[in-house]
């Protein structure tokens, strides 16, 4: 699934700095990514009622990362995901969809039928040819302007709003779509995120695991966020549990892991059309596992601090990261004191540093496209295990950079 690259870290500046200052020449962009690219407006229009139309849903990408030490390996996502799907609002509060989800890497032939974020180990053996397919539908009713319930195909990945630490943007690329049961509520002071992401059914004499993950994403606004000066407090939590009362895996077969975060930040609205707003934040996170041996540390926890500006057509950002026995569940290696390169081998006190920079622009109504770089500094950690006791490294520095664009046209069939 994943090719590995060996010529070195410039290559990911080239590629930034080659495709943001060709397109910035044609066109002015802006930031936020995850805003004007990854993430899918949940948002029932009661215009449309009794509209029968067809959507198409892309997402293509080419991503290279060229990571040095011991937390994890480099390699490269080039490909894309499509979405093909049948969209009718029987009611002006409620929406139906169905259709199917394709995922390809180019130069990938074979895949596993649940192959992101390790299901491939619960599945077996199992493969499918040519694309990694599964089918798609999504319920939707809007109860109030506030409040929508989804069942089938959730609102997933970016638009959870999770922090780094917790959830990898690089799996709004290639992690399969969130499935199950989402509660959304939003309004002037208070955003609420509620899902069950149902990864993995079973059943009788299956030989893998059941696996489910149940989330929780809020954001307290104590002022208006259109504010000069606008503050909030996030609360994030993730609990997944592995295992059921009928698999036929009986060694070790249950595991209930947890990841949370809670923290505090604040926007300067500056007003001004080039210097637009500075973003402060800092989160406490917490892992704990609280049933089960799949990682060696039972609980630990993280501090994060981050800082990002919006200059003009661009977003620069950084951050700090410092964690003690913590394990990410759907996070990047990097936020964790495990190494995923290396068997058996953990991290003391772990701490990085992190510098990135992004273009993102709306090339019309359901095209967008984004542009990013990242540079994480890892700084000088004690090694425990893999026969290396002791041993402190110096500081490491890995590159990252990718391009994505995002086509999400849709046509009207008939207005009955």
């Amino acid at each position: 699934m994943k090719s590995y690259l060996n010529n070195g870290y410039f290559r990911s500046v080239f590629f930034f700095l080659l495709f943001a200052a060709g397109i910035s020449a044609v066109h002015p962009l802006e930031a936020q990514i995850p805003e004007r690219v990854f993430k899918t407006d949940y948002r029932i229009d009661p215009e449309k009622n009794r509209e029968l139309s067809v959507e198409i849903d892309n997402l293509s990408f080419f991503k290279d990362d060229e990571y040095s030490g011991a937390f994890m390996k480099g390699y490269t996502l080039p490909g894309l995901w499509l979405q093909a799907k049948a969209v009718y609002y029987p009611l002006e509060m409620l929406k139906l969809e169905a259709g199917v989800h394709f995922l390809r890497f180019w130069g990938a032939n074979r895949y596993p039928n649940m192959a992101y974020q390790d299901i491939a180990r619960w599945k077996g053996d199992q493969y499918q040819k040519g694309f990694h397919v599964l089918p798609w539908f999504r319920a939707q009713v809007a109860l109030s302007d506030h409040v929508d319930i989804i069942l089938g195909d959730l609102y997933g990945a970016a638009n959870h709003n999770l922090i780094e630490p917790l959830y990898s943007p690089e799996l709004n690329m290639m992690a399969d779509p969130e499935m199950g049961l989402q509660l959304l509520y939003n309004s002037r002071r208070f955003d609420l995120d509620m899902w069950v992401n149902w990864e993995s059914f079973i059943f009788r004499e299956d030989f893998h695991q059941e696996a489910f993950t149940v989330g929780l994403s809020t954001r307290f606004k104590f002022n208006d966020p259109e504010s000069r000066f606008h503050f909030y407090a996030p609360l994030q939590g993730m609990v997944q549990h592995r295992g059921g009362e009928i698999d036929t895996i009986f060694s070790n077969s249950v595991q209930t892991l947890m990841n949370g975060a809670i923290g505090v930040g604040g926007v300067w609205n500056t007003g001004h059309k080039i210097f637009k707003n500075v973003n402060l934040e800092l989160d406490a996170t917490g892992y704990y596992q609280q049933a089960g041996k799949l990682w060696p540390f039972d609980n630990g926890y993280g501090v994060y601090a981050r800082a990002s500006a919006d200059i003009y057509d661009f977003r620069v950002k950084t951050s700090y990261w410092k964690c003690h026995k913590f394990i990410s569940l759907f996070g990047s290696p990097f936020y964790g004191a495990v190494s995923t390169s290396d068997e058996g081998l953990t991290f003391d006190n772990p701490s990085m540093l992190y510098f990135g920079a992004e273009y993102s622009r709306v090339l019309a109504k359901g095209f967008s496209l984004g542009i990013d770089l990242d540079i994480y500094a890892h700084l000088p950690v004690t090694l425990q295990g893999a026969g290396q006791d002791g041993f402190k490294t110096s500081t490491k520095t890995s590159f990252s950079a990718g391009i994505y664009l995002r086509v999400n046209p849709s046509f009207l069939i008939k207005k009955f």
